[in-house]
Formats: structure tokens, C-alpha cells, sequence
């Protein structure tokens, strides 16, 4: 690599690093380091919400997509703009006024209003282990691109990633997080349609050639098993009702109007923008490298294909991306620890000074736990697909009882939780045991199974203030 990409990729990371400190440095208050102190804009947020859900790991992702299917593959982002349009009807309305009106700043926050402590507590626990999950996903996707990048082994790359990555976000908080998605995911687009897409076409020898090497099966729609399309619906789209990103991004909008208008843009953005626009690098990557593990093939084409400045713009945009998508997950994490778990049962009266501290602590602990599963698992999308099924096979159910319904008991939510995370963590143990072979596909309907049981024998009506009431 050429010593102008070296100081594109090291000029970006100053500006960002800057803008951690920027915040750092104003940072007085829990509300300012995890909801942005509830004054966020539409412009921002909806990028925000797009660039950690979308990301480096799906970007990669996708192009691994790509790669092995073609423009089927782009059917994985669909799912989240309906996600995002489901969303902006039937959680936001109810959740944004709430989350004002109680100063929220966690998704179990609502959990227990609407159940009980005990709810909370468990699906705390469900929610930072998945999201801890995912930043390892993140950092994995980092050192792949790292390791393509600048020809380090994998291991030293991923460790490479996990230092900037938990370094960032300790010091951050969700107002840096927020603005600096907004300049990452503008990078990211900027590198990737307008230097990635049109240097690469040229390099395999335009549509022509691509069609004589590619299978005429990559072209098609339709490349996809209708068990794959509906796990990607199963696993992702109830992603939008159990994220503790979002939620945290609910709370930061100034008003109703603004989170809706945020969470529109995030779902156009996703599909058909980033959607096609993956999938398109992932085939080009492998007309130019044939034999590679496909995740593999974009971040090669990347390195090889693009001329001296530019290289460096596109891979300081994935890094962009990754980091936009890990530092936000890696805050989910710490936010259910810290106000679900700490401040409620560990430590009920620590003043403001001790949980920042505690908070930019427990950051790094679990940014250092995540850099496991990223050694562990073999691919970026298997990994990100592991842990939105374990949140959404437990989470799901009672969250979306609870927006809808007045009925459900704390008993019904409490065990749906356990029943749904339990079954899908045992049949990704137990693989050949699922008749099924996709474990969301058992553990949603256990999850359901339960709520609706357990909901008959004891019954409940209304939130917790209602029945104190």
C-alpha cells in the first residue's frame, strides 16, 4: 500500500478519534454518554441507525452474499426496511413518548414498566451477551478487511481492530457514536458507489464479461430457498423490536416526528441502496479472485483494484462502517449492564461520577470478551446471524405482547424469554437435533408456545403502574 493510503486511513482515524475527545470532554451527565440527551435530529440519527445496522460486518457480509449468490443475496437487507417501516408504526409511537416521559434509557427500561424487575433483569442479560455477540461479529468483519488490507495474519488484525474499537467507545459515548456515524456512513457511501463500484466494472471488463464468467443464476431474484428467505424475515425484521441500538436512538430523537422521520431514511437507505450495492461488489470480487473464501473476495478487491488515494478513502470507509456498527453495539451492551443490572441491583445509589467511570470501564471488559466469539466463529454474517437469533428468539414475543396488548403476565414474559434464548443457544449446540436446521425457526415458536400458556394459567392485565394503581 502506497504511503498516501496510509495517511488517508491514519488522517480519518484523528478526525475521529477527535471527535471522541470533543465529546469526552463535555460529558456530565449518564443521560449525555448513552441517549445523546434526547436532542438528536432526524438526519443524524437515521444515519446512525442505517450505519450501525447495516455496517461493516454486513458489508461485508453482503458482499459475501454476493459472491456465492449472486443479486439474491440483496433480499437479506429487505427485511430490514421492513423492519424499519413496521418499527416507525407500532413501537416508536408509544416507546419515544414513554422513554420521554420516564427518562429511559435502555430497552429493558420498557420491559419493566410494561412486566416486571425480574423481566428486565433476564432479558438485560439476553440482550448484552447478544450484543456482545455482535460486536465480536464487527471486529471480525475489521479484521478481515485489516488482514486483506495491509497482508497481517487474521488473529493480529482482529486484535488491531478490538483496540481501536474499545478505545473509541469507552471515551465517546452515544453523542460521538451519533455524529460520527453521520461522517462514516457518508464515506462509506461516497467510497463505495462512486470509486469501489465503477474502478471494479472496468477492472472485470464490464456487464459482458461478467456474464460469461458469472452463473446466470447470480443475475436472477430468485437464487434463494424460500426457508432462507424467511429465516433472513424471522431473524432480522423482529431485530428492529429488540434492539437495544435502537431503542437508545428512539430516546436520542427530539420528538416523535423526528424518530419516524429517522427510521424512514434508514429503511430506504438499507433497501435498495446498500442493499444492491453489496451484493454488485461481492460478484465483481468474484470474477477477480475465483477461489477465495468469500468474505474474503471484497476486501481483496478493494486492495487491488483501486488506484493509489483511492484505495485508501474506500478501505478508511469500511473501517468506517465497522466501527460505526461496534462502537454502537458495544454501548448497548454496557447501557444493559450498567443501568439494567448495575444501578438497579448492584449498586442502587452510585452518583453520576462513579457510573461514568464504571460505565467506560465495563466498555472495555466487554470489548475484550466480544474479541473471542470474533476468533471463534468462521464468517461475519454467521456470527451476526447468531446473535440477532438468540436476542430475537427470547426478546421478541413479550416485546411485541407488550406494545400491543394488555394482556400477557410477568410470569408469561419471564419465561418466553428463558424458553425461546435457552432453545435457540441448544440447537446452535445441537445442530443435527433440529429437524429444521435454523434454530430461530424452533425457538420463536417455543418462545410463542410459552407466552401464550403461561398467559392462560396466570393472567394479568395492564403495566405495572396500572396494577400498583
Amino acid at each position: 500500500m502506497h504511503w498516501i493510503d496510509y495517511g488517508i486511513i491514519i488522517g480519518y482515524m484523528v478526525v475521529v478519534f477527535a471527535i471522541g475527545a470533543f465529546f469526552f470532554k463535555r460529558q456530565t451527565k449518564v443521560d449525555e454518554y448513552f441517549v445523546g440527551d434526547r436532542k438528536m435530529g432526524a438526519l443524524h440519527v437515521g444515519l446512525s441507525v442505517v450505519a450501525t445496522d447495516v455496517g461493516g460486518g454486513f458489508s461485508i457480509g453482503l458482499g459475501g452474499l454476493g459472491y456465492a449468490m449472486g443479486l439474491s443475496g440483496s433480499w437479506l437487507l429487505f427485511t430490514g426496511f421492513i423492519g424499519a417501516l413496521l418499527a416507525s408504526v407500532l413501537l416508536i409511537p408509544k416507546v419515544k413518548k414513554l422513554g420521554d416521559q420516564r427518562k429511559f434509557l435502555t430497552y429493558p427500561d420498557f420491559l419493566e414498566w410494561r412486566y416486571d424487575g425480574k423481566t428486565r433483569l433476564v432479558a438485560a442479560v439476553v440482550s448484552g451477551i447478544g450484543y456482545a455477540g455482535f460486536v465480536g461479529a464487527q471486529i471480525l468483519a475489521g479484521g478481515k478487511l485489516c488482514s486483506a488490507a495491509f497482508d497481517v495474519d487474521l488473529v493480529t488484525a482482529v486484535m488491531i481492530m478490538a483496540g481501536v474499537v474499545i478505545f473509541y467507545t469507552a471515551f465517546g459515548g452515544m453523542e460521538a457514536v451519533i455524529y460520527t456515524d453521520t461522517f462514516q456512513w457518508g464515506v462509506l457511501l461516497i467510497g463505495l458507489a462512486f470509486f469501489a463500484l465503477p474502478f471494479a466494472y472496468f477492472e472485470v471488463g464490464g456487464m459482458v464479461h461478467l456474464r460469461e464468467v458469472l452463473p446466470a443464476a447470480h443475475f436472477s431474484l430468485t437464487n434463494i430457498t424460500w426457508k432462507q428467505f424467511f429465516t433472513w424475515m424471522f431473524t432480522i425484521v423482529p431485530i428492529w423490536f429488540v434492539g437495544m441500538t435502537l431503542y437508545q436512538r428512539i430516546y436520542a430523537t427530539r420528538d416523535l416526528k423526528t424518530a419516524r422521520r429517522a427510521w424512514y431514511l434508514a429503511g430506504l437507505l438499507e433497501w435498495p441502496v446498500m442493499a444492491f450495492l453489496g451484493v454488485t461488489l461481492g460478484m465483481f470480487s468474484r470474477v477477480m479472485y475465483p477461489s477465495v473464501e468469500a468474505e474474503m473476495g471484497l476486501p481483496l478487491l478493494i486492495r487491488n483494484v483501486l488506484p493509489v488515494g483511492v484505495m485508501g478513502l474506500v478501505i478508511a470507509a469500511y473501517f468506517a462502517a465497522i466501527m460505526s456498527t461496534a462502537d454502537s453495539c458495544l454501548l448497548a451492551s454496557v447501557g444493559n449492564i450498567i443501568n439494567d443490572v448495575y444501578q438497579k441491583y448492584v449498586n442502587p445509589g452510585a452518583g453520576e461520577n462513579r457510573v461514568l467511570w464504571f460505565s467506560r470501564t465495563t466498555t472495555v471488559l466487554v470489548g475484550v470478551a466480544s474479541v473471542s466469539l470474533a476468533l471463534l466463529v468462521p464468517t461475519v454474517l454467521d456470527a451476526i446471524l447468531l446473535s440477532y437469533a438468540f436476542m430475537v428468539s427470547g426478546l421478541f414475543v413479550p416485546t411485541l405482547a407488550g406494545l400491543v396488548s394488555r394482556r400477557g403476565s410477568s410470569t408469561a414474559a419471564l419465561w418466553s424469554i428463558v424458553a425461546g434464548g435457552g432453545t435457540a443457544v441448544f440447537f446452535e449446540v445441537f445442530p443435527s437435533l433440529n429437524p429444521l436446521r435454523e434454530s430461530i425457526l424452533v425457538a420463536l415458536p417455543a418462545s410463542l408456545l410459552i407466552f401464550v400458556v403461561l398467559t392462560v394459567l396466570f393472567p394479568r392485565r395492564g403495566t405495572v403502574d396500572e396494577i400498583r394503581a
